[in-house]
């Protein structure tokens, strides 16, 4: 069987403002068993409503302009990185939800 663990992860106190927490996807069964992938982040949205998700990318300078490359791209179908965002979004959900009862009142 082929699964996928999102592990959320608290965002750094001297994280870029906005940042709520970064995320991994731990591979379990299959050719990819036993790997993460890294760099994802869940970020507070600029309006303040609502939360989204960056992908793991790569930043280079091209003529003095600094531009970012994609790790995990869509195949076919843009929905499949939408799919991917709710299941990083709904684990960051679960984690606060569960941070905030194992928290003292």
């Amino acid at each position: 069987m082929n699964t996928i663990i999102i592990k959320i992860l608290a965002a750094d106190p001297h994280s870029a403002p906005g940042k709520l927490a970064d995320a991994e996807i731990h591979f379990d069964g299959g050719e990819l068993d036993g790997l993460k992938l890294v760099g994802f982040a869940v970020w507070q949205k600029r309006d303040g409503n609502g939360q989204n998700v960056s992908f793991p990318s790569r930043q280079f300078t091209l003529h003095g302009e600094r531009r970012s490359f994609s790790l995990l791209r869509w195949i076919a179908k843009r929905n499949a990185q939408e799919r991917l965002e709710d299941l990083v979004l709904q684990a960051y959900a679960d984690h606060m939800r569960e941070s905030s009862r194992s928290k003292p009142h």
